[in-house]
């Protein structure tokens, strides 16, 4: 356009040199790798806080049966029966929308990335996910957690529950984990099928040349054998691999931004859980959810600011409970990689 035009388009209302793009924005929303869902399965609960039964395991892994005496019975079997707790706490995140400030969005018909309610539902249900990954990591992926925990060092100690850590060159890994699983199906009556990730444990299991050699004959010249989650799970006899990769900002609003890795990047888990939840089924932990709108998971509303402020809060509640119900599926590993 010549200047000319430029001041014709202007004059009639329709040259507007600063309005935004509505084909694109940028924002770094994770990509979908939060794992906690992966791992534990989730449970709905009716109520915020109640109770949940176990059967002693050390009665019915006994042999009860015994040979039934003349004129008479045997003694009846004992079984026992334990109770667990949930406890749901509600989580909530408000944002901020001004009114004033989407006047032009909604005047422009600005589609797609400029809608404002659109922009905060999906940074609600972001810091939502982000929160329930940081729990994850605090309730079940680090050291001091589980009953069960191995320790990564220069040299082996089974006795003392320390391995070799798994960027050693000399280190087969499969070993390793093999005995973790028979470990885990005899105490806990289930063989592990699922195996949590730190993201530098990862690396160093992707590029241990006992994995490598294990692999390097499945490949083709136009397909080369790489190791990925699913080849890993095919070598550890698990049904699932997870590289635990996402990430968050430790430092406080205001702060020079400190990102990091939200589980440590240096840990493993191999546990036993359920892909969901059922009775009569254990799992080494269950996330239990209270919805709190009858059917959304994630409950969102939008409700008017204080007067004046020409504004209004979008809402996002979350009802939950992160909890380790069986020590003996799983096991914990720390210090993985030097």
């Amino acid at each position: 356009m010549e200047t000319k035009d430029i001041l014709i388009q202007k004059s009639l209302g329709a040259w507007k040199p600063n309005v935004y793009l509505s084909n694109l924005c940028m924002a770094y929303y994770e990509e979908p790798t939060y794992a906690h869902r992966r791992v534990f399965p989730a449970c709905q609960v009716d109520l915020p806080s109640g109770h949940f039964y176990e059967f002693n395991k050390a009665d019915l892994a006994r042999d009860n049966v015994q040979q039934k005496p003349p004129y008479g019975t045997v003694a009846p079997a004992v079984f026992g029966l334990n109770e667990q707790s949930y406890s749901c706490k509600v989580y909530q995140v408000l944002i901020g929308l001004d009114k004033i400030m989407t006047l032009p969005y909604q005047r422009a018909n600005a589609p797609g990335s400029a809608d404002p309610y659109r922009a905060r539902v999906k940074n609600i249900n972001e810091q939502i996910s982000l929160h329930q990954e940081i729990d994850f990591a605090k309730n079940f992926f680090k050291k001091g957690v589980w009953a069960n925990q191995w320790t990564g060092a220069a040299t082996a100690d089974a006795a003392n529950k320390k391995f070799k850590k798994f960027d050693n060159t000399d280190v087969d890994p499969a070993d390793f984990f093999d005995a973790r699983a028979i470990e885990i199906r005899r105490n806990g009556r289930h063989r592990p099928n699922k195996l949590a990730l730190g993201i530098e444990t990862f690396a160093a299991l992707k590029n241990n040349p006992f994995i490598k050699e294990r692999i390097k004959y499945s490949g083709t010249t136009q397909n080369p054998a790489i190791v990925s989650e699913s080849v890993l799970a095919q070598v550890f006899g698990v049904d699932e691999v997870i590289a635990l990769d996402a990430t968050y900002n430790a430092a406080a609003h205001g702060a020079n931004e400190n990102m990091q890795y939200v589980c440590d990047s240096k840990g493993a888990l191999l546990l036993y859980a359920p892909e969901t939840p059922a009775i009569d089924e254990a799992s080494a932990g269950y996330i239990f959810q209270w919805r709190l709108d009858g059917g959304n998971y994630i409950a969102v509303e939008t409700h008017d600011g204080a007067p004046g402020t020409h504004a209004e809060i979008v809402e996002g509640v979350i009802a939950y409970d992160m909890k380790k119900t069986a020590d003996c599926l799983a096991v914990y590993l720390a210090d993985c990689v030097g």
